[in-house]
């Protein structure tokens, strides 16, 4: 009877998948999913997680990156920045973004500074250049960005994590970030300084992952909350990039097998696509996560549908 059936769904065109598509990358552990689109062809430049089973913290020695172009097939362009790019630096590397701005591809990185004449030490963020999308990629300026004495709001060495940039239509840069509280701060056309002071906003239940973009006149900073444990993704939207903020709710609920979540939001070809990490790869969990992707849909007022977390994952695309 089963072989019958399979029969008949072939005939009329139906075809079974073959398995799973999510997570997108089955050989290593990937998490923190920045997309980027360029030309033709989505980036996607993620931090790697390489704990043991047996380990209950995080291991992240460097940031990969991989590219598509249907959203089902990847290439791996493997290990392309450590923390040992930057002079200065020392420790995991944390979630990262890409961007592309005046002909030059800079990536946005939170790890942890040294202590010596510029910082006692704790998170820090940092700014590496290339010419293009896959590197290779070079520290931009020689110093960190952003140190933790910048940041005195909160009293834990960690709060400067997770930058997110985004260029508005004016070309105006805007870095947001950190941990329990989140920061956000113009930068100079050159993307590596600051062009003002760094201001303090107050989210309901944010704790990390800030991702902020634009759609039609609608501005989104989406973020991992704090409101339950383990972290959802909740957001807000505004009228401009500097606010005010109104929140909007929860978007994705909690995710399988890790305490942490992680937002990623772009269009390509047509669609919009959320991606995120769980921990459901086998031998995964919380220290050892995985990238998935699935589709966005909004409403007719800009609000955003519940995320709908799949295993499936998404069609491809020409």
């Amino acid at each position: 009877m089963k072989k019958s059936l399979l029969a008949a769904l072939l005939t009329i065109g139906v075809y079974l998948p073959s398995q799973a598509q999510n997570p997108i990358i089955k050989d290593v552990f990937t998490a923190d999913p920045a997309p980027l689109v360029y030309r033709d062809t989505l980036f996607l430049y993620t931090s790697h997680d390489t704990a043991s089973v047996q380990e209950t913290n995080y291991k992240m020695p460097d940031w990969r990156i991989y590219s598509t172009t249907d959203m089902v097939h990847w290439k791996d362009y493997g290990k392309r920045l450590s923390p040992r790019t930057f002079a200065w630096a020392t420790g995991d590397a944390y979630a990262a973004q890409c961007v592309y701005h005046n002909g030059k591809f800079y990536w946005f990185v939170s790890t942890f500074h040294k202590k010596d004449d510029n910082s006692q030490g704790g998170a820090a963020i940092g700014v590496a250049v290339s010419d293009r999308p896959t590197g290779p990629f070079k520290d931009a300026i020689g110093k960190a960005l952003i140190v933790n004495e910048m940041t005195k709001d909160k009293p834990h060495a960690w709060d400067d994590i997770d930058p997110t940039v985004f260029v508005d239509d004016d070309k105006q840069v805007y870095m947001y970030w950190g941990n329990l509280s989140c920061r956000w701060v113009k930068l100079k056309d050159n993307m590596t300084e600051l062009a003002g002071p760094i201001n303090v906003i107050t989210p309901k239940n944010y704790i990390e992952g800030p991702w902020v973009y634009k759609r039609k006149k609608l501005y989104y900073l989406v973020y991992a909350s704090a409101g339950t444990k383990p972290e959802m993704i909740e957001y807000c939207t505004a009228p401009s990039a500097t606010g005010p903020w109104t929140y909007r709710g929860i978007i994705q609920e909690n995710v399988p097998n890790s305490f942490t979540t992680h937002p990623g939001i772009i269009d390509y070809k047509g669609k919009s696509y959320f991606l995120y990490h769980n921990g459901s790869l086998p031998t995964g969990g919380s220290y050892r996560r995985s990238i998935c992707v699935d589709e966005l849909h909004y409403n007719k007022d800009g609000s955003i549908q519940k995320i709908v977390q799949t295993t499936a994952g998404v069609a491809s695309v020409k």
